[in-house]
């Protein structure tokens, strides 16, 4: 399973991978559960984790780019704090995971979401670094100049 696979959906907790798409809705498995389900477009939006974008003081950064930073910043944030439910706290650990974050754009309800997601792709040993993405972009520039 790949990251890019992944999705959030409107409604329902958790993490999901989008295994196929229909024109009136999607069929995902949830991560926590391995449980496959049909979720209707008329009550759900299925969200890729490639497309969500947190608010920073100055641009958006990739939902993926604020993973990393909490994977980097991890040791300074006990397991118990990261499970915290107070909101104060919360959002003083999302501070030491991604210092950059939009004080007054990012709700505390979207800490909870993101701190949730990285737990579970923590757990689900999904937080490395695409190894031959630089690679793939590399040889893609070198296939499109031969082939001018």
């Amino acid at each position: 399973m790949k990251y890019n696979e992944l999705c959030a959906i409107s409604g329902l907790s958790g993490l999901y991978q989008l295994l196929s798409t229909k024109s009136d809705g999607a069929i995902v498995k949830n991560l926590d559960d391995n449980t496959t389900k049909f979720v209707a477009a008329r009550s759900h939006n299925v969200t890729p984790l490639d497309s969500i974008e947190v608010f920073t003081e100055t641009e958006n950064v990739r939902l993926w780019e604020v993973l990393m930073s909490f994977k980097k910043n991890e040791d300074k944030v006990s397991a118990e704090d990261l499970a915290s439910t107070d909101n104060k706290k919360i959002k003083s650990n999302f501070g030491i995971l991604f210092p950059e974050y939009d004080k007054v754009k990012v709700y505390t309800s979207d800490m909870k979401k993101i701190i949730k997601w990285y737990t579970i792709l923590k757990k689900m040993d999904l937080l490395q670094e695409p190894e031959t993405g630089e690679e793939e972009t590399a040889e893609a520039e070198t296939e499109a100049e031969g082939g001018n």
